[in-house]
């Protein structure tokens, strides 16, 4: 589908003139984690089989052309068209047998044929494959009843890369498809970014351990294993997830500690204005700069941003609905600026509302969302909750990604057109 006309008001509306003095936008936040935050220096060298999600230090080039030499792309029998003359049908000699992966030392001529199978090289000659279920065998002859066009079946030498080319550039996240195309290249090592080296401290007195006994005003920790299963991936080291302490100076040794050791520190809760939030006066303390603290979003409001010694800092809000949108919106792009890859933002797209939405207005709401199909105009649809709630989580399990409500949206009928960003795979 294309869309012809942007949405409006633009994008999520965040930067509005009624939020603009006390929060920044989502575009204005993202803006601010690309620009003071540089990637790590330090690379090492990978063989290609343990490369996957790592992010290229430097491009690959193709050691050689891709395919070496012209080899047949079926099952069949490698011939000379131009000794096909007159009407079909032709009776050709074979003359020779070439599997994948042995040489074609036999040229052939006129009216002859090599029997060749799925990659194995042409022979000298030869300028068409013709199928096995396109010829009618006998013995050492075959018969063909339609002339093949000159190229017919055969993939030539250098045709998907010459030797020299930039096959990936510097910053690409290596994937499946990625690492397919290094071996295309004959690379079997490349040079990436190390591991991010990540400490996660999760604050809040009344949260015990999933599944432990908990007291009548306690509750199961949900952003300790959330976050965890979020940052164990390949171009992450979790190199310490812990619980805040109870104290002022403990939490300030804590973090402190983390600092020292960690290019990024995640924090959750204790960011907010009230008596019992630690987390930003203590990183104040110990002389941290705090770069953003509070983004025109709902839910996630307080989510901040800074840099404590040096590590970079991001705090995420307490409630566990916060947290994974703030991780999903600005943790996911932190990790990919620090880790040296080139996709700077996620990418967002257009779909429309399966349902009426009606919300107070003041900040660009994410809501979880579930891709719903689509609707007769092939415009995708998605699904959601009437309203979000911020230590909500069950619903996260079904949801495909976060739709973007327009800050001053109050109401908005089914089928309007709002962004759409997916979450990560896992």
């Amino acid at each position: 589908m294309t869309i012809l006309q942007p949405i409006a008001p633009q994008g999520c509306g965040c930067d509005g003139s009624g939020t603009r003095k006390t929060l920044i936008s989502i575009d204005d936040a993202l803006s601010l984690i690309f620009a003071r935050t540089p990637p790590v220096e330090e690379t090492e060298g990978l063989a290609l089989g343990l490369a996957l999600g790592r992010t290229l230090a430097s491009p690959v080039i193709a050691l050689c052309m891709s395919p070496p030499f012209d080899n047949s792309a079926m099952d069949g029998f490698a011939v000379v068209t131009s000794a096909l003359v007159g009407d079909g049908p032709w009776t050709l000699d074979v003359v020779a047998r070439v599997p994948a992966g042995q040489l074609a030392t036999r040229p052939i001529y006129g009216l002859q044929s090599t029997r060749v199978f799925t990659g194995a090289p042409i022979p000298a000659g030869a300028d068409a494959v013709v199928m096995q279920e396109d010829v009618q065998r006998s013995g050492a002859t075959i018969r063909i009843a339609r002339r093949p066009e000159p190229g017919l079946n055969i993939r030539r030498a250098g045709s998907e890369m010459a030797a020299g080319d930039m096959v990936l550039r510097q910053g690409q996240r290596l994937g499946p498809r990625e690492i397919a195309a290094c071996a295309a290249a004959g690379t079997g090592s490349v040079r990436v970014r190390r591991r991010l080296r990540v400490a996660l401290l999760v604050t809040g007195d009344e949260v015990r351990q999933a599944g432990a006994d908990r007291a009548a005003a306690q509750i199961w920790d949900v952003n300790t294993p959330m976050l965890t299963a979020a940052l164990t991936r390949p171009d992450i080291d979790l190199i310490t997830v812990e619980h805040g302490l109870d104290s002022k100076d403990g939490l300030f040794l804590q973090i402190a500690e983390m600092a020292n050791i960690a290019d990024l520190v995640i924090t959750t809760g204790g960011i907010s204005v009230g008596e019992e939030d630690h987390i930003k006066p203590t990183l104040l303390a110990m002389g941290a700069e705090v770069i953003f603290s509070g983004v025109a979003i709902k839910p996630g409001k307080p989510v901040s941003f800074g840099h404590v010694r040096e590590a970079a800092w991001l705090g995420l809000p307490g409630n566990p609905l916060s947290a994974f949108i703030t991780w999903h919106l600005f943790g996911e792009a932190l990790v990919r600026r620090m880790t040296g890859a080139n996709d700077d933002t996620a990418k967002r797209r257009h779909v429309v509302t399966a349902h009426d939405i009606s919300r107070k207005t003041g900040r660009c709401e994410l809501r979880p969302a579930i891709c719903a199909g689509f609707d007769p105009q092939g415009r995708e649809v998605v699904s959601f909750e009437p309203e979000s709630h911020s230590s909500r989580v069950n619903g996260l399990s079904m949801a495909s990604g976060l739709i973007f409500i327009p800050a001053d949206a109050e109401w908005l009928p089914a089928g309007a057109l709002v962004e759409f960003q997916p979450f990560c795979p896992t």
